[in-house]
């Protein structure tokens, strides 16, 4: 969710190993993994509120009879949820990511490419992120991160030629995912009521890196977390949840809520920069993933970013409204590197923001 060189993170074991070698056997679950103060907390939801998120239409956005309704809907979401599902309306568009998310979950595709990340000072690559020190706690889930956009940050080591269409499918995908967001923000824009090209400007070049991930399952499923809370250090987020297997869960009310992903939708959650930038009226929600005790789950996330020589700060416009600023601005690379620095903290990193 950040420009490669942001910052790096310490190499650690292969979860899909350790899981095929501990659901078989009696071993218990490595200390690190263990993380019993998740499972304590309340969770709500599941098929009890599977459409609890709004749902946003972006063909309702571009017809001239339905925009305005649809564009209020989607400021609704954005600052009462910070998370709404948006559905594919081109089957080609899912199956073009399907492929690579395959990808993330064949054994022996992973470890190759496991091998291969041995720059820790460099985001890209096969593990986990977030990992500064020898005693953290870890996720129960390997991840595979590429720089997608521009194409000139891209770092072909981690481009393999196996399987096939893999390069081809995440280019697509790329395309497509790009379009959506650039759609998407131009009524963000509108919502908020400042010019689309004061935003636009802002995400220049749209800078967009992807997170595959493969969540193995775990006969001891409550002792542990496939991805740490946390809230995205970006403008926008579109989550695709790649199979049938649930996990996604968001903090609501100070509660967790399970998220059901509609079949063939993406989730979209708005990042710690749109929360900035709106001044505090849209929210960078706090989410985590949990693990199936006996499926795995697997996902692509693609996260699009500012230009990197932005700098991050309530619009403006905003400020002027409200007569205050809610937030320090900062330089977005000074911004994503103590985001880096700071692990999975929640929230804290952008309260620290707040003035």
């Amino acid at each position: 969710m950040a420009h490669a060189e942001a910052g790096g993170s310490l190499p650690v074991p292969n979860v899909q190993a350790l899981a095929q070698n501990y659901n078989i056997s009696e071993e218990p679950i490595p200390e690190r993994y263990i993380r019993l103060e998740e499972a304590a907390e309340e969770v709500i939801g599941g098929h009890d509120v599977p459409y609890a998120i709004p749902i946003i239409d972006v063909n309702k956005l571009l017809d001239a009879q339905s925009s305005k309704e649809e564009c209020a809907k989607l400021g609704y979401a954005c600052r009462q949820w910070g998370f709404f599902q948006k559905i594919l309306y081109s089957a080609a568009r899912r199956s073009s990511i399907l492929g690579s998310s395959d990808f993330c979950s064949a054994i022996e595709v992973a470890t190759a490419l496991w091998n291969q990340k041995t720059d820790v000072s460099n985001l890209e690559g096969y593990g986990q992120l977030f990992v500064v020190s020898e005693n953290q706690k870890l996720d129960w889930a390997d991840t595979f991160y590429l720089m997608l956009r521009p194409s000139d940050s891209r770092n072909m080591r981690f481009w393999p030629s196996y399987p096939p269409p893999f390069s081809n499918s995440i280019d697509r995908y790329s395309s497509e995912a790009a379009k959506l967001v650039l759609c998407l923000l131009q009524f963000v824009a509108m919502d908020m009521g400042v010019e689309p090209q004061t935003l636009l400007e802002i995400f220049r070049g749209q800078p967009q890196s992807m997170r595959m991930t493969y969540y193995p399952p775990c006969k001891q499923a409550e002792k542990v977390v496939g991805l740490s809370p946390h809230t995205d250090g970006t403008g926008l987020t579109l989550l695709l949840q790649a199979n049938d297997v649930q996990g996604l869960q968001i903090r609501k009310d100070g509660k967790w809520v399970a998220i059901h992903a509609l079949a063939g939708a993406f989730i979209v959650n708005v990042g710690d920069i749109l929360e900035i930038i709106s001044n505090g009226r849209y929210k960078s929600i706090e989410h985590r993933v949990i693990v199936h005790p006996s499926k795995a789950r697997m996902s692509a996330a693609v996260f699009h970013q500012p230009d990197k020589d932005a700098t991050i700060g309530p619009l403006p416009e905003l400020v002027e409204k409200d007569g205050e600023a809610s937030y320090s601005s900062i330089g977005y690379m000074d911004f994503i590197k103590r985001f880096f620095a700071a692990k999975l903290d929640g929230r804290d990193h952008l309260e620290s923001l707040k003035h």
